[in-house]
């Protein structure tokens, strides 16, 4: 496959501490790749080093073929980046800031500036000084700049902080967008893990410094936990019934019987007709699967141990 980001053994170190510690991994082109970590893990020092903001301790960088080392120039062209906190000249209007930027990036046509302030629904505030944006404005504010020369790389650190949901919604689809249709790559880290298990091909997780799994949307739902829960008027008579039929079920704190087999699971008709020729007719029954969050934390070792 085509690679847009490559990194072999990456390390960085600060004194004692190790902030990325041995981190290999390959972003193809075209695809939009969620990296995933608690605050601390390393995931923004990845970044700063993608970017060639900050010298590894050990390890390479490639970047579309290109080793990143000090003075490296070749690839920022076709790179759009966002990284924490979006940086702009308060004093200026949002169009003024975008037109400094266009200014910066050789090639640009004029009339990409109102392009991508339209595209990132900034039009009502193109003439608003900028130190005076809410922090979702001036997170799109950030995400047009990155947009603006028209990249094929987008390397984002959290893109959605500070957007309502709707918001939320609209940078899914142009992110999107720009993967499937315009063959952009992505490489995002992000906290909001529903938003990423609906957006990204490819997940990365990483946990103190630590590369723990890479996995893409298949082998995520293959590996996600998945449990049969049933209620009845009288959930021990339910249970008892269960046990007899060669199902282990817990009882949970509300009374929910909880099933973990998969033959129950992939067959729950089967454990309701068992049920009501019983006499126990179940009141709920109902498949549910851990969903991204759950799985995270049960990965890094931070779950509760149950399924939501």
């Amino acid at each position: 496959m085509n690679i847009a980001i490559e990194t072999r053994n990456l390390v960085k170190r600060y004194g004692g501490v190790s902030a990325v510690d041995d981190l290999s991994l390959r972003v193809a082109k075209g695809e939009i790749y969620a990296f995933l970590g608690l605050n601390g893990a390393g995931k923004t020092t990845t970044i700063r080093m993608l970017l060639g903001m900050v010298k590894p301790t050990a390890g390479e960088v490639y970047v579309l073929g290109t080793r990143i080392r000090s003075g490296t120039r070749n690839p920022w062209a076709s790179v759009g980046y966002l990284v924490e906190t979006p940086h702009a000249y308060p004093e200026l209007s949002v169009r003024e800031n975008v037109e400094v930027l266009r200014r910066l990036r050789p090639g640009t046509p004029p009339q990409a500036v109102e392009r991508v302030i339209d595209r990132l629904g900034l039009t009502g505030y193109a003439d608003r000084r900028t130190g005076t944006l809410s922090l979702g404005n001036a997170q799109r504010l950030g995400l047009a700049k990155a947009l603006l020369h028209s990249p094929e790389l987008l390397i984002l650190d959290e893109p959605s902080n500070g957007l309502d949901p709707a918001g939320i919604v609209e940078i899914r689809h142009l992110l999107i967008e720009l993967a499937h249709e315009h063959g952009v790559t992505v490489f995002m880290s992000s906290h909001i893990l529903g938003e990423v298990s609906r957006l990204a091909h490819r997940i990365g997780i990483i946990h103190q410094g630590r590369l723990l799994q890479e996995l893409d949307v298949a082998e995520l739902e293959r590996h996600r936990r998945r449990r049969l829960l049933i209620r009845a008027r009288d959930y021990r008579a339910a249970h008892a019934v269960l046990l007899g039929a060669g199902f282990s079920a817990n009882i949970t704190d509300d009374h929910t019987l909880e099933v973990t087999q998969e033959l129950a699971i992939d067959r729950p008709d089967e454990i309701a007709t068992r049920l009501v020729n019983a006499g126990h007719a179940p009141m709920m029954l109902n498949v549910e699967q851990e969903d991204l969050e759950h799985y995270f934390l049960r990965l890094v070792g931070m779950d509760e141990g149950t399924a939501k």
